[in-house]
């Protein structure tokens, strides 16, 4: 009776080990497709000049690309009506885009740079245009203008319209369709040759001190928490996983 049980406890962990090696060779790659699961969300937020589609695939009847999407329809075709007519009065043409979240290193301004290249890659194709971009993770601007533009639109005024003209309506409460219906309204006065209508003027708010997290702050303790998310994902899973194989296989 005992050789009978002793038989019978061996053939069962005989077929058990099959299976649980099974599971253990399972168990690797499900850990792999989740920690690439975790991953890919995050990577996936970035945008570089690269992935942003050449012009010709874009919508041409649109100078607007808002990647971001902090800007209402109505408020599109408004300042698209009013930089249609501006390019076909002076030859000028300005472009608009936003982003949420730039690659790592990456800056606005690089990135500004690179997709002016990248749309108008030749300098006669760069000389009347004007790219004004906003990254909406970090609320920074930057324009890139050709050198057609610049007779025209100083270098100083080019800067204050994305530093001040857009800044300072997101500043005060994330108002992006101001921030952009401003900045086409004194693109156009200046362009066509009508007096710079200036800056907005900034209201000193800061006796009210406000309680509240800004955008940046929010958005720098929700990139920490991810990192540190992804860090012990990656640590974890593949100790777990070698632990729960050694555990089967013997």
């Amino acid at each position: 009776m005992k050789n009978y049980f002793t038989w019978q406890s061996q053939s069962q962990k005989s077929n058990q080990q099959p299976t649980q090696k099974f599971f253990a060779q399972l168990l690797l790659p499900l850990c792999l497709i989740l920690l690439a699961a975790i991953i890919s969300p995050a990577s996936a937020l970035a945008t570089g000049a690269y992935e942003i589609p050449g012009l010709s695939s874009l919508d041409q009847n649109s100078r607007i690309l808002d990647r971001a999407e902090v800007l209402s329809r109505l408020n599109e075709n408004e300042i698209n009506t009013k930089l249609d007519t501006l390019a076909k009065a002076t030859g000028k043409e300005v472009r608009f885009v936003t982003i949420h979240r730039l690659d790592y290193e990456e800056t606005i301004t690089t990135f500004t740079q690179q997709l002016f290249e990248k749309w108008f890659p030749t300098p006669e194709a760069q000389a009347n245009q004007i790219l004004l971009a906003l990254d909406t993770v970090t609320n920074t601007t930057a324009i890139q203008t050709g050198t057609g533009v610049r007779p025209i639109m100083a270098n100083d005024i080019a800067n204050s319209i994305a530093q001040e003209t857009v800044i300072v309506p997101i500043r005060d409460g994330n108002k992006y369709n101001q921030a952009f219906a401003d900045a086409s309204d004194r693109l156009v006065a200046v362009l066509s040759g009508e007096k710079d209508p200036g800056a907005p003027v900034v209201i000193d708010t800061t006796k009210a001190e406000s309680t509240f997290k800004s955008a940046e702050e929010t958005d720098t303790k929700s990139s920490t928490i991810w990192v540190i998310a992804l860090l012990i994902a990656a640590t974890v899973i593949p100790m777990a996983t070698y632990f729960f194989y050694q555990n089967f296989s013997n």
